[in-house]
């Protein structure tokens, strides 16, 4: 299935991998609209990306600000959630309640919302992905945060696929393992020599490039018969 002409919003689209899949899809000529809470971030992707690709500000953990993002919108054909923050890496004696639920507030419930206020703009034959992570079936020590909100996503594919087949809208997830962007900047004291640590250990030999990740969103895009899938893209992590 071709992409071409195809409207595609990606919210989570000004940085990382969600600015690969923006980039790789508006070069295969789909009309793209990126998101994300920073308007300079936006103006700036808009500005940078390919196309007549098109900048809009929406704040995830606000559901008013959701909902008005999609009522704006008109028609389109297939969504993509990349948004992200830091991940919140603490034993669960060591977190608060608070905490613990924030840290649902962007890659769970913003996911959650965002697609419901976009199924009723998605063309039947479009599509939703959502993100993931290898936290979701590999913890880490101290991440019952990031692996509980990866696996509720992930979960939360399985049932909208049944649940959205009726209206023509296949859903899908990526699950990624390390890959090269900016949120490690604030996680780890020096990303370069966690990047080379990580990649040495795996059977690819390095870490994911926003790129890498794009072709796997794009590869569920565009498959007519990809549907309450979880796509794996770790380097072979998972095998060692």
């Amino acid at each position: 299935m071709t992409l071409n002409q195809k409207k595609i919003v990606v919210i989570g689209g000004t940085s990382g991998m969600g600015y690969a899949v923006a980039e790789q899809a508006a070069k295969d000529g789909a009309r793209v609209v990126v998101a994300s809470r920073s308007q300079e971030r936006v103006d700036a992707a808009a500005s940078t990306l390919p196309g007549d690709t098109e900048g809009r500000r929406i704040d995830v953990t606000d559901e008013s600000s959701i909902a008005a993002f999609f009522a704006g919108l008109g028609e389109f054909d297939h969504f993509v959630y990349t948004a992200g923050d830091t991940l919140l890496l603490k034993g669960i004696e060591d977190l608060s309640s608070a905490e613990a639920r924030a840290g649902f507030e962007v890659r769970y419930w913003g996911a959650f919302l965002a697609v419901k206020y976009a199924v009723p703009a998605i063309r039947p034959g479009g599509s939703i992905v959502v993100t993931s992570g290898v936290v979701a079936t590999r913890p880490l020590p101290g991440s019952p945060v990031p692996a509980s909100t990866t696996g509720a996503i992930e979960s939360l594919t399985r049932a909208l696929a049944l649940d959205l087949a009726p209206r023509g809208i296949r859903v899908n997830a990526v699950r990624p393992g390390v890959v090269r962007t900016e949120l490690w900047d604030g996680l780890v004291p020096e990303p370069e020599a966690f990047f080379r640590s990580q990649g040495g250990g795996l059977p690819a030999g390095r870490v994911g490039q926003p790129g890498d990740a794009a072709a796997a969103y794009l590869l569920l895009l565009g498959n007519p018969f990809a549907t309450g899938s979880v796509l794996t893209l770790d380097g072979g992590g998972s095998l060692v």
